[in-house]
């Protein structure tokens, strides 16, 4: 297995992407550690993990809240001793024009993704640059790391923030063992996503099956949305990639929607 005996702790893992990251990491031989805001969701997530033989761990984490990541960090350390793998993928998203964005909504969009990222990161260099061996850090970006689209402007502007993220830290953290990468998936059929499916079709006047086809999909080589296993796998390999060869990259899983 790819990643016997690595601790990871993943952001917004719950559900969705975050769920699917950590499911495969278990698979692969990791204890992870399952963060999110709602407790109750980290738990039932990381009882699934352990009921199909994995190794997991629930932990409340607000990544928008400083004392609180550090405090879940803590946690898993106190736990399990290190962290090998640190996941920023917790997000939100808010679909409006931006002539009538207001700068709470700016604010709490880029607040989660980017603010987010970055105690999750401080929290992450801390731990890994005392422990024998560094560590990888992985940042769920977006094809909107790579393109804009309307009516998504935070989420645009903190998903390419991103990407100069993963750099910073490729740079500092060569010295300590630390590699950084982003991914960047295509549309998924998360709850994030299936809630923006009819925002769309009311903030741009079209159908719902319109906003699937003519927008979400349109530029894709086959019209079909990126899985969580796909996701999961990148994941994985990125995470049980054993040189700094690969650090300081963006992987866009996308099915050719964007091409690098």
């Amino acid at each position: 297995m790819r990643m016997t005996d690595k601790i990871a702790l993943i952001t917004g893992a719950a559900g969705g992407i975050g769920l699917a990251i950590a499911q495969g990491f278990a698979r692969e031989g990791a204890k992870v550690a399952i963060s999110d805001l709602d407790l109750d969701a980290a738990e039932r997530a990381a009882a699934g993990i352990r009921d199909a033989g994995g190794e997991a761990m629930a932990v409340a984490i607000d990544v928008t809240d400083e004392a609180a990541v550090d405090t879940g960090f803590a946690k898993v350390v106190d736990a399990w001793g290190r962290i090998d793998v640190a996941v920023a993928n917790a997000g939100i998203q808010h679909i409006e024009a931006l002539d009538k964005l207001s700068l709470a909504n700016w604010r709490k969009v880029t607040g989660v993704h980017l603010d987010g990222a970055f105690l999750t990161t401080r929290a992450s260099l801390r731990q890994m640059y005392q422990q024998h061996g560094g560590g990888c850090i992985l940042y769920i970006g977006s094809v909107h790391s790579k393109l804009a689209s309307p009516l998504k402007a935070p989420y645009v502007a903190a998903k390419h923030g991103l990407l100069g993220l993963c750099r910073a830290v490729a740079k500092e953290g060569a010295a300590h063992g630390v590699s950084a990468n982003v991914i960047c998936p295509g549309f998924v059929r998360t709850p994030l996503v299936e809630k923006q499916i009819p925002e769309q079709a009311r903030e741009l006047g079209i159908s719902e099956e319109e906003v699937i086809r003519d927008v979400m999909l349109k530029d894709t080589v086959d019209q079909e949305f990126t899985t969580l296993e796909d996701i999961s796998e990148v994941a994985v390999n990125l995470a049980a990639f054993p040189t700094a060869a690969l650090t300081g990259q963006s992987v866009v899983v996308s099915h050719g929607w964007y091409m690098q």
